[in-house]
């Protein structure tokens, strides 16, 4: 009797775990469309509205901006209003600002809904890791590595969306503004699937707590300089390659392919790390990748586009996953390792933000892209020097404070 009713309460949380993961698919899908479409039809874009390098890079720098800013907000908010009103209130603000591209006059709307979408994304990417790490505990690796992997599985559908509609008699503005279709499906989802919780206080102890360690910030650093050479990508590839001839749905085609081998590390690469608790292997392993692609990209990009893109979206997105999976197994709390994975993604955010302003710099300087592919690289390099900082043998003493210090956090 006991057994049979111990299964009757098991199956129910079985259900709403598979119910969470869905979730988790539908709204993982709809953070980077936004950012990726633009890229391959730029061509219509600029002929359409004069816009610059100068401006078309705000498209990707502004929302990148305020997704790092967003993970210092997104906790205030979260206490106030709760977390399923919160994620509800982000989705309808990005599928608002991709609905509001179908009735963009100019170049300075169409970067302001970019900031609307970017506004909506921070408090979903802010609030998640907390989320996963607490729904799913034995699990957070494999389950981080699927949220990673829709996210850059997003990135492919924009990417292939925009210029595919292009191509076939939309308007730019109305193949951007079809991305609200599938946000307006993860809101419709969210309303069904997300219970209120009961809202806590921002925990600003925590948060000084975490910013006086210097292991936030070199977190933040690595980061930051990786995703960097996302933001780049995603604004500059469909360019440079069209730049070189090639159409806008060939170019766009690259940017699905960097997107969908981003999507597949970023879901296989968490997976096989959780044998053992040392992830910096498997993160060099990423950024060998991403030196391979841009070196690729610099020196050789008529040789083997395909191969080159592949690799280099491979080991962003392994290296994506890898560094949440990585800031959660610093502290054994799921409060305390969202709150540094949030703060690590936003002064990660605020770093690769300047990726795609400081390639169209250098563009401006020496007339190719190729000059921002080797900026990645270096950063590549800074990075691998970074990532022999996480021994995961001393994160109990890097992450331990004053004993007045513990004494709060327990508090």
């Amino acid at each position: 009797m006991n057994s049979a009713k111990m299964s009757m309460t098991a199956q129910p949380a079985t259900d709403r775990q598979w119910t969470l993961l869905a979730l988790v698919v539908l709204i993982g899908i709809n953070l980077r469309p936004f950012l990726t479409a633009p890229g391959p039809i730029l061509a219509d874009i600029v002929a359409d509205t004069g816009m610059g390098y100068g401006s078309l890079a705000m498209l990707t720098l502004l929302p990148m901006l305020l997704m790092g800013l967003g993970a210092f907000v997104a906790p205030g908010i979260q206490a106030a209003v709760g977390t399923r009103r919160g994620l509800l209130a982000a989705l309808t603000v990005l599928t608002a600002g991709s609905l509001l591209r179908l009735v963009v006059p100019g170049g300075l709307s169409l970067i302001l809904t970019a900031a609307l979408c970017g506004a909506g994304v921070a408090f979903i990417q802010a609030a998640f890791p907390g989320i996963i790490k607490a729904k799913f505990p034995t699990s957070t690796p494999a389950v981080t590595g699927l949220y990673s992997c829709m996210i850059m599985g997003g990135g492919a559908l924009g990417a292939r969306l925009a210029p595919l509609l292009v191509n076939n008699g939309y308007d730019w503005r109305a193949a951007l503004a079809w991305l609200a279709a599938p946000a307006a499906i993860a809101l419709c989802a969210a309303f069904r699937v997300l219970s209120d919780a009961k809202a806590s206080r921002p925990d600003r102890a925590l948060t000084g707590f975490l910013l006086r360690r210097p292991r936030t910030w070199v977190l933040m650093a690595a980061f930051g300089l990786v995703n960097s050479g996302y933001s780049s990508m995603v604004a500059w590839l469909a360019p440079y390659y069209q730049a070189q001839g090639w159409s806008s749905a060939a170019s766009g085609n690259l940017v699905a392919v960097m997107a969908i081998c981003q999507a597949a590390s970023a879901l296989v690469l968490p997976v096989l790390a959780r044998r053992g608790i040392d992830r910096r292997p498997w993160l060099w392993l990423t950024l060998l990748l991403q030196a391979a692609g841009f070196a690729g990209l610099a020196v050789f990009p008529a040789l083997s586009p395909v191969l080159w893109v592949g690799i280099c979206g491979a080991g962003l997105g392994g290296s994506f996953s890898l560094a949440i999976v990585t800031a959660l197994d610093h502290l054994p709390r799921p409060e305390q390792a969202g709150a540094l994975a949030a703060l690590m993604q936003g002064g990660g955010f605020l770093i690769a933000a300047l990726g795609p302003f400081a390639t169209a710099l250098l563009h401006g300087w020496s007339g190719s892209f190729s000059s921002g592919w080797i900026m990645h690289l270096g950063c590549v390099t800074v990075t691998a020097f970074l990532y022999l900082h996480f021994n995961p043998k001393r994160y109990a003493d890097v992450m331990r404070g004053s004993e007045q210090e513990q004494c709060e956090m327990a508090v």
